[in-house]
This record gives structure tokens, C-alpha cells and sequence, in this order.
């Protein structure tokens, strides 16, 4: 029966036992493509189909110029929660950084003018920024805020303050919730760039509505659009009957 199985799945099922075994603890390096060719007897094509398709299914991921490591399930956040990505970073115990890619007001588009109630002809706060754990790009978001709603936004110095933080401080605003969707893509163009990912890499992408109070009244007070890395950070939910 094993003779008819591909070698790269053999080695591929080998690998994510020693994973689920723990042989590997999370976030260490396994073993490099010449250990594992040596080890095992296969080529170096062989190896790295079995290491892509174990990073594909949530096992490993790669650093670039580093090697690969196997993905930890503690690195997770709730998807219902409403957080800053800082926090989220800062909960896991790993040191935040950002970086600002664009921040200036923009007029709304017909898109952006539904989400956030406005009209076409109000402008907004465009803010782009790439989120750091511990120096590795973790996310890239952009984010659009009515002027009307935050005068000045454009002020701040958004790579050390944080927004959320600035909204409720500066602008009294309480955030109440998030409508959020969640989809796989793939990496393209500058976000493949921001991340360090090689084209065509899956990432899942967030789009979502966050809601405030504002002078007494819930209205959109953010639209924005997450790129993250699928294999450095997991999402989870908890459910209860």
C-alpha cells in the first residue's frame, strides 16, 4: 500500500504526527529541507510539497530568510471580541509595533458612504498601517473615519497612539459593536509586500462596521478592511447552549 502512496504524503502525515505528539513544540523550528532529505531519504522537491501543504493546513508557517516553525494554538484571538490589534498583540505576550502607509482624508466613495451613513461628498480619514509582533508583520489594515465625526483626526501620529484609545479620549466616542465578515484570499500586490508574503499566499481578509456613541446616538464611526496573515494568528469562537 505504501508504495503507492506519494512519498511527499508519507513524509507529510510523518511530520504532523511529531506536531500533534508535540515532538516539535510550537513556534520551534522543524527540522531543515537538507535534515529532512537526509532523514528521510526523499528529494528536495518532496519536501517542500510536504511542508507547503502542512502550512496550507494550519500546521507550520514560514519566515522569510528564517525557516519554518510549527504554528501554536495560543496564538489566537475571539472573533466577537471588540478589540484594538494592539491589544490583541499585547495579550499574547509579544511586543506591538506600527508602522503608518498612508493617512490624509479622502472624499467618500459611493461604498464607503453607505457603510458609514455619509454622503458621497463628505470626506474621511483613510489610515493604512501595518501591525508588528515582535518585529514579524501580523496584519494590514485600512481603516476610513468621517470627518465630520473627528475633526483633526489627521493630526495624531497613529505609528505610537492608538486609535480606539484617541476616539474615546479625544472624541468621547464609547464603541458599542463590530458587523464583521471573514473571507480566505489570496495575497496580491502591495498587501503581499506589506506582509512579507510571497504572491498568491492565503490570508483571510476582515471587512467590518464598527458602531459608537455619538452625542446620545449609535452611528458607524469606522469602515475598514484587515489583511492578516493566516499563519502566525488563529481566530476562534466560543460558543455556549
Amino acid at each position: 500500500m505504501e508504495e503507492r502512496v506519494p512519498k511527499y504524503y508519507l513524509l507529510k502525515k510523518d511530520l504532523a504526527e511529531k506536531i500533534e505528539n508535540e515532538e516539535f513544540p510550537s513556534d520551534s523550528p522543524i527540522p531543515s529541507e537538507r535534515e529532512l532529505m537526509e532523514a528521510y531519504q526523499v528529494s528536495r522537491i518532496t519536501v517542500r510539497k510536504a511542508i507547503d501543504e502542512l502550512v496550507n493546513e494550519g500546521y507550520l508557517y514560514k519566515i522569510q530568510g528564517k525557516g519554518t516553525y510549527v504554528k501554536s494554538d495560543d496564538k489566537s484571538s475571539d472573533l466577537f471580541a471588540i478589540t484594538s490589534c494592539t491589544e490583541d498583540v499585547l495579550r499574547l505576550g509579544m511586543k506591538p509595533s506600527k508602522r503608518v502607509m498612508v493617512a490624509e482624508m479622502v472624499v467618500a466613495n459611493a461604498k464607503r458612504a453607505k457603510a458609514l451613513e455619509i454622503t458621497q461628498d463628505d470626506r474621511v480619514f483613510m489610515l493604512g498601517r501595518i501591525l508588528f509582533a515582535d518585529q514579524e508583520p501580523l496584519n494590514y489594515t485600512i481603516a476610513y473615519l468621517p470627518e465630520k465625526l473627528f475633526p483633526g483626526l489627521e493630526r495624531h501620529s497613529f505609528d505610537r497612539e492608538s486609535l480606539y484609545q484617541v476616539l474615546q479620549e479625544e472624541y468621547g466616542v464609547k464603541l458599542t459593536k463590530a458587523r464583521r465578515t471573514i473571507e480566505a484570499i489570496l495575497a496580491r500586490d502591495e498587501v503581499a509586500e506589506y506582509l512579507e508574503l510571497e504572491e498568491g499566499s492565503p490570508i483571510i481578509l476582515f471587512r467590518c462596521v464598527t458602531y459608537g456613541m455619538v452625542n446620545g446616538k449609535e452611528v458607524p464611526v469606522e469602515n475598514f478592511k484587515c489583511y492578516y496573515r493566516t499563519d502566525k494568528f488563529k481566530f476562534y469562537i466560543d460558543q455556549v447552549r
